[in-house]
């Protein structure tokens, strides 16, 4: 290898190389001899990144080379070997099982050659999911006996892949462990548990690590895998691989609670691989402060009860309990079926309103459904309860194509003796840019309900104009309530003009709640005046 080469392959893999590129251009190296079969070949590992890499380039050559696909059959890599045996079946026109057979049969009995073919053959019968009787049936006339000679030195196979599942290499055990599996027909944790009964508690992490892997190809849960086959004799064994798993999810903790939320999404996606054992955590991550946590927390949940979303959000509704359920409903928006299940809630008179009317505003976000939806929403506009209305008239102000609805349903809304119903209105009036609704917004300013002030507040900030900055000037002086204040702020930054800047300089000042004088202060520079700036 030129040195310049070297140094490429090593700053794509970095030091330690690995099962990448480094691995597949060594492999190269060692089974390519010509120099300009080499260079050709080897070139493969750079983009690809895969250890087998380099024998489909050689592979395609025309005409094949012949030597570097019979030295590949001899790798220690199972995964060369079989590249190895895929290239020479194209190369001859016969099927990869044909190939794979005569290359089983082809081999002295009891070898190590044969041993060698033997456990490829095992393997890649597991990779595809099968057996490797049913795995080399389609292998022609020679495919009965193939199956007979993998089957004849099963014990050797299992020493060779039990062997593995305590390589040093992650990606190595974990593969060993599910085509074992797969060779013998038997769950991976029963091995596993197996495993320990010869093997020092010293050395528990390196099959329970790979059970992780295992639990990661077949998308379930170490904790699942384990629940399923446990049985009151494994109790010791059980509980010794608990540790190693309650050592990790102790590890997981400060990422659990990081100040930054991606740090601590991807820690409540790591805890999907412990499944029941992370109940607690992923129970209490449902509480987070970030939604997208939430969402995951409630999936992985569900799966850990090997029940769909669907199932697990109708489970939690059945507490009547909108904090429980509320996560819930927010992991559904994107699901299939979202528009029926959040009707389905909504409409349900059992469910306390806070939690229908929360379906309701989530059937906004949901993409199915939208044709009917105004059709199915319009006897829910009507609801005897003010949350389910206002609910209604949210899910309905998402309906862009439906304009003359959506407005005749604000303007009932905006009438409604319900301070909810209100504010929700002039949430879809500000996010519709209704802009011929804006003195009526600026009217419900003075609204005997904070929460009625501040939705109109907002919405003047989408669809205000330079007559409704006294308004707002008032709202930001006199209001009582901060929070009204603070949209009134806001609105005032996006409208602006002289006057506009001067309520907000005087509220930078001379406002009571910092979080006021901030967002006059910010507003104040959206409008061009930055610190030291005179008005």
């Amino acid at each position: 290898m030129s040195p310049a080469l070297l140094l490429v392959v090593l700053l794509a893999t970095g030091q330690q190389g690995g099962t990448g590129t480094k691995d597949c251009w060594m492999s190269c190296q060692r089974h390519v001899q010509d120099s300009a079969t080499r260079a050709r070949a080897c070139a493969a590992c750079l983009p690809a990144g895969r250890v087998d890499a380099w024998v489909a380039a050689v592979g395609s050559m025309r005409p094949v080379p012949r030597e570097p696909l019979v030295s590949a059959r001899k790798d220690a890599d199972w995964r060369v070997r079989w590249a190895a045996v895929r290239a020479e079946a194209r190369a001859r026109g016969v099927s990869e099982r044909q190939q794979l057979a005569e290359w089983v049969v082809g081999t002295p009995s009891a070898s190590a050659s044969e041993l060698t073919a033997c456990l490829t053959a095992a393997r890649a019968a597991a990779e595809a999911g099968q057996s490797s009787a049913d795995f080399l049936k389609a292998a022609g006339p020679r495919g009965l006996e193939a199956a007979g000679r993998v089957w004849a030195r099963r014990n050797a196979i299992r020493e060779a892949l039990e062997l593995e599942v305590y390589a040093e290499e992650l990606s190595v055990r974990g593969a060993a462990l599910a085509h074992l599996s797969g060779f013998l027909g038997r769950r991976p944790a029963r091995l596993v548990l197996e495993a320990l009964e010869s093997r020092p508690e010293s050395t528990d992490t390196i099959p329970a690590t790979a059970l992780k892997v295992v639990a990661e190809r077949k998308r379930t849960s170490v904790g699942r895998l384990l629940l399923e086959e446990a049985k009151p004799a494994d109790e010791a064994r059980i509980n010794r691989l608990f540790a190693v798993y309650s050592r990790e999810l102790e590890a997981l903790q400060p990422e659990l609670a990081a100040p930054v939320a991606l740090q601590r999404r991807k820690a409540v996606q790591a805890l999907r691989l412990y499944g029941p054992l992370a109940r607690k955590e992923l129970e209490r991550a449902l509480e987070d402060a970030d939604r997208w946590v939430r969402m995951d927390a409630a999936r992985w949940l569900a799966e850990t009860d090997g029940l769909t979303l669907g199932a697990a959000a109708e489970r939690r509704l059945e507490t009547k309990d909108a904090a429980v359920a509320r996560p819930w409903l927010e992991a559904m928006v994107r699901e299939k079926g979202c528009a029926a299940f959040f009707l389905g809630v909504a409409r349900d008179t059992q469910q306390p309103p806070a939690l229908r009317g929360d379906a309701l505003t989530y059937l906004a976000e949901c993409d199915e459904g939208a044709r009917e939806r105004a059709v199915r929403l319009a006897p829910l506009l009507h609801d005897s309860q003010a949350l389910v209305r206002a609910g209604a008239v949210r899910a309905l102000g998402t309906l862009s194509s439906r304009r003359t609805e959506v407005a005749e349903a604000t303007t009932r809304a905006l009438e409604d003796p319900a301070p909810e119903v209100v504010a929700a209105a002039l949430e879809v009036v500000a996010g519709q840019r209704q802009s011929t609704r804006g003195d009526e917004a600026a009217g419900l300013l003075g609204s005997e309900h904070p929460a009625v002030r501040a939705a109109a507040a907002r919405a003047l900030e989408h669809i205000g104009r330079p007559p409704h900055v006294k308004e707002l000037a008032v709202c930001l002086r006199e209001d009582p309530v901060a929070a009204v204040r603070v949209a009134a702020a806001q609105a005032l930054g996006y409208i602006g003009g002289p006057h506009a800047a001067a309520a907000l300089s005087d509220a930078a000042t001379r406002d009571t709640d910092t979080h006021v004088q901030h967002v006059s202060r910010e507003s104040l520079k959206r409008l061009g005046f930055g610190p030291g700036s005179r008005l």
